[in-house]
C-alpha cells in the first residue's frame, strides 16, 4: 500500500468511527508512528481531518456528512451539558429557532416548559420532541427533507422564515473558525441558516470543540454576527478568549 491509498483509508477510517488513533493506525498499517503523524498532516493540510493529541477526526466537507444517527453517539455528555446552558439562556424570549442536528435537539428538550413559547424549526425530530408540550406551539418549516439530517431545506423554508422576526436562534454548524467563520457543507442548509439569521434578534451557536477550527464548503456566517458562542471545555480557554475578541461571549460548560 503506498502513502496515498494508506491516507484514502486512514480518511475512510476517520470517516466510518468519528476519530482515528496514531498507535493503533501504525499497527493497524505496519508503519511507523511518526509516519501516520505525517498522513495526518497531509490530510489536514487538505481540510481532511483535525489533528489532536494522539489523533485525529474527521472535517465534515462538501464530499462528507455524518448523520443525525451518527452524531446522537458522539461526544453525548458534552452535547447535553452545551443543552443545559443554552436552555438557561432562553430568558423572556416568545419565539425561538432550533436548528437542525443533535445538540439543538437537546437544546430544544430544555427550553422552557411553564410558559408559552413558539418554537420555529426546520428539523423533524425535534419537531417531535416538541409536538406534545401543553405550552409549547411548533412551527415546522416545510420543504425538501434530507434523510441523513431529517430536517427541510428549499426556497419554501427560506420564504417561511422570511416572514418572520424571531426573538432567539439557536444555530449550529458543522464547522467554526476565526478564519472563514461558520460553515457547512450543503448549499441549501447553508441558506436556511443564513435566512435565520436575517430574521432573528438574538443567535446563539451551539457546538462541541471538535467543531472550531474547522471549515466546511460554504460560509453562512461570520463569528461576530453572534452574541454568544457555547460549547464544552475540550476547547482550551486560550483559544476561547480568542474567539470572545471578536465580539460574542463564549461558555465553556
Amino acid at each position: 500500500m503506498d502513502a496515498d491509498e494508506r491516507r484514502r483509508s486512514i480518511l475512510e477510517l476517520a470517516r466510518r468511527t468519528g476519530a482515528v488513533d496514531v498507535g493503533k493506525l501504525s499497527a493497524d498499517f505496519g508503519v511507523a508512528k511518526e509516519t501516520v503523524r505525517r498522513d495526518l498532516r497531509v490530510l489536514e493540510e487538505h481540510g481532511l481531518v483535525r489533528r489532536t493529541h494522539g489523533g485525529a477526526y474527521p472535517v465534515e466537507s462538501a464530499g462528507f456528512e455524518t448523520t443525525l444517527a451518527f452524531r446522537e453517539t458522539m461526544h453525548v455528555p458534552e452535547k447535553s451539558r452545551i443543552a443545559a446552558a443554552a436552555g438557561e439562556l432562553a430568558g423572556d424570549a416568545e419565539t425561538v429557532f432550533i436548528d437542525e442536528g443533535f445538540t439543538p435537539q437537546l437544546i430544544a428538550q430544555a427550553l422552557p416548559r411553564d410558559r408559552p413559547l413558539t418554537v420555529v424549526t426546520a428539523s423533524l425530530a425535534t419537531a417531535g420532541v416538541l409536538a406534545t408540550r401543553e405550552h409549547t406551539t411548533v412551527l415546522l418549516l416545510g420543504g425538501r427533507l434530507r434523510a441523513g439530517t431529517m430536517a427541510t431545506v428549499g426556497h419554501w423554508v427560506t420564504h417561511m422564515l422570511a416572514g418572520f422576526v424571531i426573538d432567539l436562534a439557536f444555530v449550529g454548524a458543522n464547522g467554526i473558525s476565526r478564519e472563514y467563520g461558520l460553515t457547512t457543507p450543503d448549499p441549501a442548509v447553508s441558506e436556511v441558516k443564513a435566512q435565520v439569521l436575517r430574521v432573528s434578534r438574538r443567535r446563539v451557536f451551539a457546538g462541541v470543540h471538535t467543531k472550531f477550527g474547522a471549515a466546511s464548503f460554504c460560509r453562512f456566517a461570520g463569528v461576530p454576527d453572534f452574541e454568544t458562542i457555547i460549547t464544552d471545555t475540550g476547547l482550551p480557554l486560550s483559544e476561547a478568549h480568542r474567539y470572545s475578541l471578536l465580539g460574542p461571549q463564549v461558555i465553556r460548560v
